[in-house]
């Protein structure tokens, strides 16, 4: 006796252990037929159990099965851990072991479709989000983020503690703080939660926050709903129309649909017999409300289809109340975080003023750019070059055919910029010797020669590069944008265009505060007959300072090159923007050139944002806007003091 009870005992253990140690394959051989059938409606229950059975495989066998390397031995019903190899499958049972090749007319693979492998993928988030391989838990933030749901929010939790990787451990944090202010049971946890983000204006706390203050529109007879969480009472006619209020109705099955006056005179005529309808004569329906009492009597005898007349309308609409409640039921949370909701747009509102005066900054350093080395030759020579927006050309193609030498991007820029200044500072030095000094004086001459040039330029280009667009690529670190937060964001390239703009800017004042040919430059803008009289040759400057000008309309070419289409019109989109600068800013005055162009930056992207969907009418605007502003002060913001002021 005392040996039988002790076989029965090692039978009840040792068979206890078996479950123990193998709890998947016990759940997944129980519910055999729904796992060969799976679909999303009904494995859902399996996969919760396998979750819930501890055993320390079930994250491996999850993964299997999604991966398709899940298989059912067709012999005894056994699940196992396959791998493909030729006409056989390498196995391992559902702890580990390794149970060496069978073929593959004895094993069953199974193949879940897209639905069951999604709830794969959710039951794995939480063994995932603990998991040694850091790819995995960012796989499984990617995840919660991207479908946030209460079930996650405890393993999160649990997951946070022990995260090794600082940026990971925030972000989990922070994910945390946004399922707990929607799911979390606790009102007052959701209200700190929402509270606890202060002033962050991120996308992703947005998209959190909106659901709860989606609203439902509900019609109810009589009072509010016991314990809803009304948003707004509406008035008919006032937050809602008769028409929609009674459509609401309708939609809702509580009020029969309305009766228009064609369908009422088409059953009016039906039923008329012997001059009498609904119980009136034809005589009397000449009033809409005995209309009415008329069809309503075809009702009640059943001869025409229910329906609503005006009168019905405004006496139902008596009894309705109409309201919208918020699907969130805690009046607490939707209150923190409508005002929540309200900081934010203020912030936002200043993020994107913010962000609407970095791009008129953007704008305006490379109208800047542009418009610099026009500033300098028609101040100081008062010629109007058409053309100089065909050197803005050349130092973008110029850059370009570096680039085709040159394959490192940085060292090719490099390269191109005093390379782009040396070409057009030379075809500059060779256009003043050739046309433009037997032209001084003669402005209308000048302008009609420049234009000349210019077009011959064009199609000297198009001949040599042709048509389409050539590329002039960009260091890799200057990919992409400076992101200051989800609003405010400025490209590296228009970044180094400004910084570009500012280094100009300083060599420029440099040159003419500093040196020598400053000193005579200045001499000549303000007086160029005693300048002559003290020695310095008005010719000579004439042809340095054009080939200045026309040399930094070079480097100006590369700068804009890198984000614009490099074509042989590239230069003519910048031209009228460029003498724009200089006449609205003072001519011949590197400071009024700078003031025109922040002004002429800041107000077309001020146009633009009021009017984004029509880029043309906003530069008609901005345009309108300059020929008002010279009508009241001719001479540009800061006005040039000498010969040019005098002409």
């Amino acid at each position: 006796m005392p040996f039988v009870l002790a076989v029965l005992a090692w039978m009840f253990f040792g068979a206890f252990a078996t479950v123990q140690a193998d709890t998947a394959q016990s759940v997944l051989t129980t519910n055999t037929a729904l796992v060969e059938r799976a679909s999303r409606q009904t494995i859902a229950p399996v996969i919760a159990a396998l979750v819930e059975s501890g055993d320390e495989m079930v994250p491996a066998i999850l993964e299997a099965w999604a991966d398709k390397r899940l298989g059912l031995r067709k012999a005894d019903g056994v699940y196992l851990l396959i791998r493909a190899e030729g006409d056989n499958y390498a196995t391992r049972s559902l702890d580990g072991q390794d149970l060496g090749l069978a073929p593959k007319s004895d094993i069953t693979e199974l193949k879940p479709n897209a639905g069951v492998r999604g709830l794969i993928a959710t039951a794995l988030v939480q063994f995932n989000l603990s998991s040694k391989d850091t790819a995995k838990r960012v796989a499984a933030l990617d995840s919660i983020a991207t479908d946030p749901n209460a079930d996650a929010l405890t393993p999160l939790r649990a997951s946070i503690e022990n995260e090794p990787d600082t940026a990971l451990k925030d972000r989990k944090q922070r994910l945390e703080r946004l399922l707990t202010l929607r799911f979390d049971p606790d009102s007052a946890a959701r209200v700190a939660a929402i509270e606890s983000f202060g002033t962050d204006t991120q996308l992703d706390l947005r998209a959190a926050l909106n659901p709860l203050l989606s609203t439902k529109r509900v019609a109810v007879e009589g009072a509010a709903p016991e314990g809803a969480n009304i948003a707004n009472t509406l008035k008919i006619d006032e937050d809602i129309t008769s028409n929609q209020a009674y459509g609401q109705l309708v939609d809702a099955s509580l009020v029969p649909a309305r009766l228009t006056v064609a369908d009422q005179r088409a059953a009016l005529l039906a039923n008329l017999k012997d001059g009498v309808v609904g119980g009136l004569p034809l005589a009397k329906l000449n009033t809409q409300s005995a209309r009415d009492r008329a069809y309503t009597a075809l009702e009640t005898q059943g001869l025409a289809r229910v329906a609503a007349t005006e009168n019905e309308i405004a006496a139902t609409l008596a009894k309705y109340q109409f309201f919208d409640i918020y699907d969130e039921r805690d009046p607490a949370v939707t209150d923190a975080a409508r005002d929540a909701l309200r900081a934010i747009d203020q912030n936002v509102g200043l993020m994107r003023a913010a962000d609407l005066g970095l791009d008129g900054l953007s704008l305006a350093s490379i109208y800047f750019l542009a418009a610099i080395g026009l500033a300098i030759t028609f101040g100081v020579m008062g010629v109007i070059n058409m053309a100089h927006g065909e050197f803005i050309t050349i130092g973008a193609y110029t850059g370009y055919v570096v680039q085709q030498w040159i394959s490192d991007y940085t060292i090719s820029i490099l390269v191109a910029l005093p390379l782009a200044f040396a070409i057009t500072f030379g075809l500059g030095v060779a256009m003043e010797r050739l046309v433009i000094r037997f032209l001084y004086k003669r402005p209308l001459e000048t302008l009609l020669a420049t234009f000349g040039i210019s077009i011959a330029l064009q199609q000297i280009l198009k001949n040599i590069f042709g048509t389409q667009a050539r590329p002039l690529t960009s260091p890799a670190w200057l990919d992409g944008a400076w992101m200051l937060n989800d609003v405010v964001s400025i490209s590296y390239i228009r970044v180094a265009i400004f910084v570009l703009a500012l280094l100009f800017l300083g060599v420029f004042l440099w040159i003419i505060k500093r040196t020598r040919l400053g000193l005579e430059v200045r001499a000549v803008t303000q007086n160029p007959t005693m300048a002559a009289s003290m020695g310095i040759n008005p010719d000579r400057i004439n042809m340095l300072t054009f080939g200045i000008g026309s040399g930094i309309a070079g480097i100006a070419g590369v700068a804009i090159g890198l984000f614009a289409k490099v074509t042989s019109e590239l230069g003519s989109d910048y031209i009228v923007q460029s003498f724009m600068t200089v006449v609205v800013g003072g001519v011949g005055n590197i400071w009024g050139a700078l003031a025109g162009a922040t002004m002429i930056g800041g107000l077309q992207k001020t146009i633009e944002w009021l009017n984004p969907s029509n880029t043309l009418a906003a530069q008609t605007y901005m345009i309108l806007f300059i020929i008002l502003f010279i009508q009241f002060r001719p001479r540009g913001i800061i006005a040039l003091k000498g010969r040019a002021a005098g002409d």
